[in-house]
């Protein structure tokens, strides 16, 4: 493979000119690249330091194969590549002096380029994470339900929000500092919220939603504080989120699970969610 079937630019409109429709033939296997890049669409791309980010897409006689994205000093993140496309990858990244921190992407590409960046660097990787990728099959409301109701989050209900996408992303391990200065730049910012609250009005558990994009939601994050845990809340909340989806018109409404987390695993296969692929990150040292 030549390394001039990879075509590097920093310019999202370009890139999206190019490879958008290979983005948008695949929408489960690429629910987040379509939705990081309808992020940079609507509210456009913020440096993160003085290192423009980067953009890439393998294309061999005028056909996408695959893309990557980068927003340094983060990480790669990458579509499926076959072991060779992953090799080609990391010598022509590590050829233009790239220094990466980490790779992202479906458990075996993710693992290939690894592997491959290793070679070429001699950096070592670890895995970071492991996730399991779910789309919705049939929709199955828990038994028995619990009694409440769910309802959109308000705006002056921000501080609550942005206090459970704290406590979430503390229990994810996320390192993300989440408050009213920073709240634009996280992952967080561009969804739609919604409470599950007791017949007494009390919230008791959230569920997020990215924006509909090529037809796909994705549901995250998912939170129901420690206490309140093991009653119901989760499930229910997350049945109230994919219904919404479903009647706005999604075609496909996919999750993330971490692969560790027995609970969570049983719970969404119990809800309906079939689970698609596996997904991994790897940090070099």
């Amino acid at each position: 493979m030549h390394p001039d079937d990879w075509h590097l630019t920093d310019d999202v409109d370009g890139f999206l000119a190019r490879a958008g429709d290979f983005l948008r033939s695949r929408p489960v296997l690429h629910n987040t690249p379509l939705t990081v890049f309808e992020k940079l669409r609507t509210h456009g791309v913020r440096a993160h330091g003085d290192q423009p980010p980067v953009f890439g897409r393998l294309e061999r006689a005028g056909e996408v194969q695959a893309v990557f994205y980068r927003f340094p000093p983060r990480g790669l993140s990458v579509t499926a590549l076959t072991g060779e496309q992953a090799d080609a990858l990391a010598a022509h990244l590590a050829g233009l002096g790239h220094a990466l921190p980490s790779v992202s992407g479906d458990e075996e590409t993710a693992a290939a380029f690894a592997e491959a960046w290793q070679r070429h660097t001699g950096a070592t990787p670890t895995q970071r994470v492991r996730l399991h990728l779910y789309r919705l099959g049939t929709l199955t409301p828990p038994e028995p339900f619990p009694a409440g109701r769910g309802r959109l989050v308000g705006e002056e209900e921000h501080e609550h929000l942005m206090r459970w996408c704290r406590e979430f992303a503390a229990d994810v391990g996320e390192d993300v500092t989440i408050d009213t200065g920073t709240w634009a730049d996280t992952r967080f910012a561009e969804k739609s919220y919604t409470f599950w609250e007791t017949p007494d009005g009390t919230p008791v558990a959230m569920a997020g939603v990215n924006p509909m994009v090529a037809g796909m939601v994705r549901v995250d994050p998912v939170y129901t504080p420690a206490p309140l845990r093991g009653r119901g809340y989760a499930g229910a909340v997350t049945v109230e989120v994919s219904r919404a989806a479903l009647a706005a018109g999604a075609k496909e409404v996919v999750l993330y699970t971490n692969a560790a987390n027995p609970t969570s695993n049983a719970l969404y296969q119990r809800l309906g969610y079939v689970r698609v692929t596996d997904w991994a990150a790897y940090d070099f040292k």
